[in-house]
């Protein structure tokens, strides 16, 4: 954004435009379907040649294999993070119609490379190199990631996601429910191990008279407000009202260049260790999908809401 490589990032640079092919003429949407080609204009195939039988730890290569007997090993496939930016194009989408229903998703790193974020600045997340919340703590996660980088290491992290202006309701009783549906998205993205709503983990240490959420009337009739928040804006798979948060792990990054211990097409041991052009940290990158993938459910159940009780 600032213009300057970002040490967390891969060297690695695209372009990222989309050609629209179909669906929106002179600035409207026609009612057909909205059709994006994001063109990957940067690959270097030759990177990817010295695992075309060997297997990278922590990389899809060996499920790919297993399920389907065959595996392109030249980077940019499914389980590539280049995947995602069709899941932005189509969450600009969504996060424009929620708009018009006054609602918004915002993302951030809460925590990268070990150094969590002890300040909340909503204004400081696209002014740092992590898009984290506290710029003290960027500033801290980016000399650690230097340092990882040196030592031919990644890291991981912790995105922290809220969506506001989410009124009562939304959400699908059983088998749709808003946080199945949300978990369901972001757990789709490659990078991401683990989410948590609300109060998350810690509700299993907690009481249910310290996790209950206490009810008031809103000035709204008819509506509820929250003195707190740990079931995270969500009940029984229905949004309360109140702001929707979770908080989603991301892995470190698999292509490590230290030596690894695996295996080859044929089963045999070996070493490898991996060249070209990769991230150290994903958190930075993944804050946009994140928010993307959250404003597509969101956006999708409020259009069913639509159909339930117009």
């Amino acid at each position: 954004r600032d213009g300057k490589l970002n040490p967390a990032s891969t060297a690695r640079k695209e372009a990222d435009a989309c050609e629209i092919l179909s669906g929106i003429f002179e600035g409207r949407t026609t009612g057909t379907p909205i059709a994006v080609i994001i063109r990957n204009t940067n690959q270097k195939s030759e990177d990817y040649g010295d695992i075309a039988t060997k297997f990278r730890p922590g990389h899809a290569d060996y499920t790919y294999f297993e399920k389907y007997g065959v595996r392109d090993y030249r980077g940019g496939g499914r389980s590539s993070g280049r995947e995602t930016s069709a899941r932005v194009a189509a969450g600009a989408i969504a996060k424009a119609y929620l708009a018009s229903k006054g609602i918004s998703v915002l993302a951030w790193t809460a925590e990268a490379a070990g150094i969590a974020c002890e300040t909340f600045d909503a204004n400081a997340i696209e002014k740092n190199q992590f898009r984290a919340c506290d710029v003290s703590a960027a500033e801290r996660m980016l000399a650690r990631v230097i340092e990882l980088k040196k030592a031919g290491d990644s890291a991981g992290g912790i995105i922290s996601c809220r969506v506001s202006g989410v009124p009562a309701g939304i959400g699908e009783p059983v088998f749709d429910k808003l946080d199945a549906e949300l978990a369901r998205a972001i757990l789709s993205i490659g990078a991401v191990k683990g989410i948590e709503f609300g109060a998350g983990f810690r509700s299993a240490r907690m009481l249910g008279s310290e996790w209950n959420d206490p009810m008031r009337a809103s000035a709204t009739a008819g509506t509820a407000e929250f003195s707190s928040n740990h079931a995270g804006g969500i009940l029984g798979g229905i949004s309360t009202g109140a702001e929707i948060r979770f908080n989603a792990a991301i892995k470190p990054v698999p292509s490590i260049s230290l030596p690894q211990k695996t295996i080859d097409v044929s089963g045999a041991e070996c070493d490898m260790a991996i060249h070209g052009r990769h991230d150290v940290c994903l958190c930075p990158r993944i804050v946009p999908v994140i928010e993307s993938m959250t404003a597509l459910v969101v956006a999708d159940l409020t259009l069913r809401q639509l159909a339930c009780r117009g």
